[in-house]
């Protein structure tokens, strides 16, 4: 049966980029040729997904995925098409956008034939995204075609040809019907990008990022009073965000600095003698992301912790760069960071967005001083994880007293003597200072300590 190579793998062929997953369209049975394919290379039998005519193979590192050539139509409230069997042509006409809508002949005559009725080669060489067809019917039939392309723009740092970004403000309302699973998956592949603030703007001036992300939105704009402004914190998280992706890759990461000022609309205040503030911040936006990771299909999982952590604490350190930097401060930091520290201190460091040069690099260099700190702060006191060197069950077998609220409250003043720096973070010293505050208690010591 007439077979092809389609889509992004020959997009990707065609710009050299990597790309292991090959699609086939044959004009035929998808499952029959893949049923096929498989004997013919000694494969298991493809993975068969009946439902949407699909079949997959795996080979090495490829996933092969075959298709039979179809023809698309929609209903107004839905992205999902009713489907028939269709030509190359038809199969061609239904996708997204021109340059993934190029097939190559797999055929013995006019093998390696490139099929481009739309133009995509000539749309590769300008770096544009554009539709096949009528970009507004294209958008409304499939409105996550909208984030996609403006994913593709990201990924490729590709334009938006006019009409058709035109046709995405048009029917951006449209994207309403989209499960937020598939936004959030388009979303996710935005923030990955090398410069993710590009995506974002798209999304904003498109309008498609307020039906979604309202809150993100919320951040845009200065208001002034008696000539006094504050910065747009909308463009200062994604310079934030954008400064993140220069040194890490790590999702989570990237959405902590998305959300790490989203509180400010919320917090915003205007004082004469001290002008815009934001007081608690930190602490309102750290109780807003369970929320948003909600509504967007995000994990509530320790990936949220992560990104709730970071929002709570990343005032902390440009707090401690203004002052002398205390051990117990040190220790304190250390002990709520945990293991997120490394990835805090790069949030910080990227948080410093001014134009004053300056001030930026004073910033840094105090940065500088209090990681250094920091080092000494943990090789002599261990708090970056912290355990505690005297357990709930040692007090209870001790002082033979039963579980109970003093319990907590004998361990409390253990940890804050430690990171207070009233004693180390040592079993003989906690179990000394225990003796102390356990006496003033009336606690009396019932068993040895160091049996």
């Amino acid at each position: 049966m007439p077979t092809y190579l389609v889509g992004g793998f020959v997009r990707d062929l065609i710009l050299n980029r990597p790309n292991k997953d090959i699609d086939f369209v044959c004009v035929g049975s998808g499952i029959e040729l893949a049923t096929e394919v498989a004997a013919a290379l000694e494969l298991p039998p493809p993975v068969v997904f009946r439902n949407f005519g699909t079949a997959m193979l795996k080979t090495g590192e490829f996933e092969l995925e075959f298709v039979g050539a179809r023809k698309e139509s929609y209903r107004a409230d839905s992205r999902k098409p009713w489907v028939e069997d269709g030509t190359l042509e038809e199969d061609q006409q239904r996708r997204d956008f021109t340059i993934n809508a190029m097939a190559i002949s797999l055929q013995a005559q006019g093998f390696g034939d490139l099929i481009d009725p739309f133009g995509g080669i000539g749309h590769l060489r300008k770096k544009v995204i554009q539709t096949p067809l009528d970009p507004v019917i294209t958008f409304s039939d499939d409105p996550l075609r909208m984030m996609r392309a403006i994913r593709f723009a990201n990924q490729l740092d590709f334009d938006i040809e006019p009409e058709t970004f035109a046709a995405i403000i048009s029917q951006a309302e449209r994207i309403r019907i989209v499960s937020a699973e598939r936004v959030i998956d388009e979303l996710n592949k935005i923030i990955l990008c090398p410069v993710p603030s590009y995506g974002f703007k798209l999304l904003f001036h498109s309008g498609l990022l307020r039906h979604f992300f309202p809150e993100l939105v919320a951040l845009h704009g200065v208001e002034y009073v008696d000539n006094h402004a504050h910065k747009d914190n909308f463009f200062h998280t994604l310079q934030v965000l954008d400064n993140v992706a220069k040194v890490s890759d790590d999702l989570w990461l990237r959405w902590a600095a998305i959300l790490h000022d989203i509180a400010k609309p919320a917090t915003k205040r205007f004082s004469p003698q001290h002008g815009w503030t934001f007081h608690g911040h930190e602490d309102r936006g750290a109780r807003m992301v369970p929320g948003i990771f909600r509504r967007l299909k995000l994990p509530l999982n320790e990936h949220m912790h992560f990104v709730q952590k970071l929002v709570r604490l990343h005032l902390r350190p440009i707090a401690l760069v203004k002052k002398e930097v205390t051990d117990s401060a040190v220790r304190r930091l250390l002990f709520e960071a945990g293991d997120s520290v490394d990835a805090l201190m790069i949030l910080c460091r990227a948080d410093i967005t001014s134009k004053n040069h300056e001030r930026v690099g004073r910033y840094l260099r105090n940065f500088d001083l209090v990681e250094h700190k920091m080092t000494e702060v943990e090789e002599k006191d261990r708090v970056r994880n912290f355990q505690p060197p005297v357990t709930g069950d040692e007090i209870i077998r001790l002082y033979n007293i039963p579980p109970g609220r003093i319990i907590g409250d004998l361990k409390d003043e253990i940890k804050e003597a430690i990171l207070e720096g009233v004693i180390r973070n040592d079993r003989e010293e906690a179990l000394r200072f225990l003796a102390d505050i356990a006496a003033k208690k009336g606690l009396i010591l019932s068993s040895n300590p160091y049996e």
